[in-house]
């Protein structure tokens, strides 16, 4: 059995859907607060959830980053560890210099939380791989600072390294303008693809009731 060790910081409301998420998904799992030190010893994947972490004081995961449990996931993931991040789990990692570019606030500085079609751009990740290139997901976004920025040097490391996961796009599979983000950017990976930072909820995404079970396949390829 998998073992998920998901973070909370004051401001953390995913953590709770995520912890139901990877349960019934068959793993086991430890709310990990941003006070402590250490990550649980068998820990298999790190999930850094979606909320308000701090409040979004000064920038969103701005904060965040400083807390200690952050040295254990970058000693984690340094090590080759599995993280990933969820919305404002991205902001934090990509504030903590764990994952390149930078969160901004969206195009028309209104909160965004509806569900929205992704296409998938690479799979040769644990991520995805249970996912096909170009398939396209309905996943639900819940954001107001999710327009991914990174300077043209690094968009083109991006690019050839395969760091791109998935973009924002209609339901043929045609690029679509959410919320600025640098072509349509909806989450990466970092150059070694075992950290992963997307704005969408994979983890509301489970049952057919809630509106689709997309997300079922994007995390399993994490605890394959």
């Amino acid at each position: 059995m998998k073992h998920v060790a998901i973070l909370q910081f004051p401001g953390t409301n995913c953590d709770l859907d995520t912890k139901y998420a990877f349960e019934k998904l068959g793993c086991s799992t430890t709310v990990v607060w941003h006070k402590e030190k250490t990550l649980p010893q068998n820990t298999d994947l790190v999930v850094v959830p979606g909320g308000f972490s701090y409040g979004d004081y000064l920038r969103s995961g701005a904060i965040a980053k400083f807390s200690p449990i952050m040295e254990a996931v970058k000693i984690y993931a340094n090590d080759g560890g599995k993280v990933l991040g969820i919305c404002n789990g991205f902001q934090i990692l990509t504030e903590a210099g764990l994952l390149p570019g930078a969160l901004k606030r969206n195009i028309g500085l209104h909160f965004i939380s509806k569900f929205q079609t992704l296409k998938v751009v690479n799979n040769n990740n644990d991520f995805l791989q249970k996912c096909h290139k170009d398939e396209i997901l309905n996943i639900p976004i819940a954001h107001a600072d999710g327009n991914y920025y990174i300077d043209e040097e690094g968009y083109k490391a991006l690019e050839a390294n395969d760091q791109i996961l998935v973009r924002y796009a209609n339901e043929v599979g045609e690029p679509m303008v959410v919320n600025g983000s640098v072509t349509s950017i909806a989450g990466i990976c970092n150059k070694n693809k075992n950290v992963f930072g997307l704005m969408p909820h994979p983890e509301r995404a489970l049952e057919l009731i809630l509106g689709s079970q997309d997300g079922v396949k994007m995390l399993e390829g994490l605890i394959a």
